[in-house]
């Protein structure tokens, strides 16, 4: 068996449950190739308001829902989820919140302007993903993060979530994207983003305004391995990942990428 057997994703989009895009191709193709390749998978995804439950068959899982997070002294419901894409042998995880993701679509909304509160969205899914999987008692021997809503995961595994025993193990790969968010967080971000395990010099690195690439940035010094994912990412996103001296995995053309990241995902392992 190898170190790397259980692989869970987190991802931004998914299709059919979204439309097509490379980035939603690439949460429904990856997760089946790997799991074809003899290992065991998860798989994560927002419930984003454009996701019409009926026709994909979700339905809630009462047993994993029920817990509230705090963000900035608020309380969310986090709700989860699930639905399976027959033809792949695949279930979807699906976190949703009433305030995030019920009724709104997904970066930006009906006229194209990116959403106020995308921060503290990012903070709740990143937070109802590894809780969720806490409950279900499953330990990923690698994680792998795709979009920008999955940036805080390198960094809630290896500080907050480091002492859980589903995540003790867990090595963190994140992907880069070409930038996809065009209006800064606010400025209180990294103290919203704050938990028990993370301490201020943690996320000190973070400069004002804080834009894609600092987040992106912020995953990178938490995450174990960088992927290049569109041949369009920033050079300066680009130099930052291959200067952290972690492993990095060079941008593949679609056909090849399956095969590359299931062999990526050994040495990350250290195997």
């Amino acid at each position: 068996m190898t170190k790397a057997n259980k692989v869970l994703f987190i991802n931004q989009e998914i299709t059919p449950y979204v439309p097509e895009t490379p980035m939603s191709l690439l949460g429904r193709t990856l997760p089946q190739a790997i799991q074809e390749k003899g290992r065991e998978i998860r798989t994560f995804m927002p419930k984003w308001g454009n996701i019409n439950e009926r026709r994909n068959q979700l339905h809630e899982v009462i047993r994993l829902s029920g817990m509230n997070l705090i963000i900035d002294d608020t309380d969310h419901p986090l709700i989860i989820k699930v639905a399976s894409i027959q033809s792949a042998r695949m279930q979807v995880y699906f976190i949703d919140n009433d305030d995030y993701f019920q009724n709104r679509l997904m970066t930006c909304d009906e006229n194209g302007v990116e959403y106020e509160d995308n921060d503290d969205r990012t903070i709740f899914y990143a937070r109802g993903v590894l809780e969720t999987v806490k409950k279900l008692r499953w330990c990923p021997d690698v994680i792998h993060c795709q979009g920008w809503i999955s940036a805080l995961i390198p960094l809630y595994v290896k500080k907050a979530y480091k002492d859980e025993p589903s995540f003790r193990e867990s090595k963190v790969v994140f992907s880069l994207y070409e930038n996809c968010l065009e209006l800064p967080f606010h400025a209180d971000f990294t103290t919203k983003l704050m938990l028990k395990g993370i301490a201020k010099k943690d996320v000190a690195k973070v400069k004002e305004p804080i834009t894609y690439t600092e987040l992106c940035k912020l995953a990178i010094d938490f995450s174990d391995g960088i992927i290049q994912q569109d041949k369009g990412v920033s050079p300066e996103l680009i130099e930052y990942a291959q200067k952290s001296g972690k492993p990095f995995l060079a941008y593949q053309e679609p056909e090849l990428f399956a095969d590359a990241c299931n062999e990526f995902y050994n040495v990350v392992a250290g195997e």
